[in-house]
């Protein structure tokens, strides 16, 4: 078995000591030649300023192909237009286009007046300025979605508006992911699906993450990690469950692998060498 394509997920920093974190982050990954990074939003747009200098910093430090993400939230189309503008005067022309978290405390996503309705309008908008565009999908029922039949139906508008890939949200069960990708087909979707793994760097964490999203934890992960936590192998546990979910993904033709990194790499890195990606690149001079 080859070893697979990866791209990489990071957070923008939001303080001096994120910012070397990301850095270090950076530096540890970027060798393995990655396919794509992107860098994340805030719920609520609350990162937009951040993240756009987290991209300038990438795109001007690396040789790294540099995605960032774009949101539907709190921002009027010709705001949100002008942000895909300067991203692409920066050199930046590959864009994660979703429809965004609400912010805080907020009762739902409600589009701004003069806004985006959402994820398809986002992208329509995008393609027609020549972005590349990467879309999100869902392996597992969206929490706002009437089905999982709308989620798949959903993504195929986003696809047929413009977007060139769709990276799902994470899961536990490789079945979780091969189910939907097969669904996808038979909807007549084309365009790559990738699968985001979430290495599991912090159980409580990962718990809590999953609730919010509605990802399902298999009982068995649970009591694995149960078991580990008291053995105090987590970190042992964490890196064979991501290798097997990853290995029994490459063995259904999943070629390319999508890493939440959470500005954590060791993990990630530990992963992607255990898949045979190795070094195939040295990085100088990433800030």
């Amino acid at each position: 078995m080859s070893s697979p394509a990866i791209s990489f997920e990071f957070f923008p920093p939001k303080s001096v000591q994120a910012s070397f974190r990301l850095r270090d982050c950076v530096q540890t990954l970027a060798p393995l030649d990655p396919t794509f990074v992107s860098v994340t939003y805030g719920a609520g747009g609350t990162t937009r300023a951040l993240t756009h200098e987290a991209v300038d910093a990438l795109v001007k430090t690396s040789d790294l192909n540099v995605a960032a993400h774009l949101t539907c939230v709190d921002a009027t189309r010709a705001e949100t237009l002008a942000i895909a503008k300067d991203y692409k005067a920066a050199g930046v022309n590959h864009i994660v286009a979703l429809r965004g978290d609400p912010p805080k405390g907020s009762n739902g996503f409600r589009p701004h007046p003069e806004g985006f309705d959402g994820a398809i309008d986002l992208t329509r908008a995008l393609a027609d300025e020549g972005f590349e565009i990467t879309v999100g999908a869902y392996p597992e029922m969206h929490p706002d979605a009437s089905s999982q039949q709308a989620c798949i139906d959903h993504l195929k508008a986003k696809i047929d508006a413009g977007a060139t890939r769709a990276i799902t949200q994470f899961f536990f069960e490789a079945d979780t992911f091969l189910r939907f990708r097969d669904a996808c087909a038979d909807a007549g979707i084309t365009a790559p699906i990738l699968p985001g793994i979430l290495p599991i760097e912090n159980w409580t964490g990962v718990q809590k993450f999953a609730a919010s999203c509605g990802a399902n934890i298999p009982q068995v992960l649970q009591d694995a990690f149960a078991k580990a936590t008291d053995a105090e192998t987590t970190d042992l546990l964490a890196l064979a469950q991501a290798c097997e979910l990853c290995d029994d993904l490459q063995a259904q033709g999943v070629d390319h692998l999508h890493f939440y990194t959470l500005n954590k790499p060791e993990l990630t890195r530990d992963i992607c060498h255990a898949l045979g990606v190795t070094q195939k690149q040295t990085l100088q001079n990433v800030a």
